[in-house]
């Protein structure tokens, strides 16, 4: 199982972006799937996430601006994001819930991260 995050960059308060993560590998099932975020000198906090029926949730902070959705049979993962502002300004990584196939138990993968740098 790998996630592959992609989609960060710098841009300015205001701006748009779109955010992908993809899921690769064979012999499992994919629960939920969401975005998390990390700031400098911050904890990792959970931003949005999409079930495998498609219901999403949001962190207060963000919602209104922020809309996760899936794709490709819910191996994608994306999360919209518009009127960007500098408090935005993190490393954004994607996390999926899985369960191999044979197996009971649901794991958490994580993608390797796409760093957002919103400038003022």
């Amino acid at each position: 199982v790998q996630l592959q995050a992609s989609g960060g960059g710098l841009v300015q308060a205001g701006e748009s972006l779109r955010l992908s993560c993809v899921v690769s590998g064979r012999g499992f099932t994919i629960k939920n799937m969401g975005w998390y975020r990390q700031a400098p000198d911050k904890q990792r906090s959970l931003v949005a996430y999409v079930t495998d029926s498609g219901s999403t949730n949001y962190e207060d902070s963000v919602s209104g601006r922020f809309t996760v959705s899936r794709g490709n049979a819910g191996r994608s993962l994306y999360l919209q994001i518009i009127n960007l502002k500098p408090e935005d300004t993190a490393v954004y990584l994607c996390a999926a819930d899985i369960v191999k196939w044979g197996r009971s138990n649901q794991l958490r993968y994580w993608g390797q991260g796409t760093q957002v740098t919103v400038s003022s």
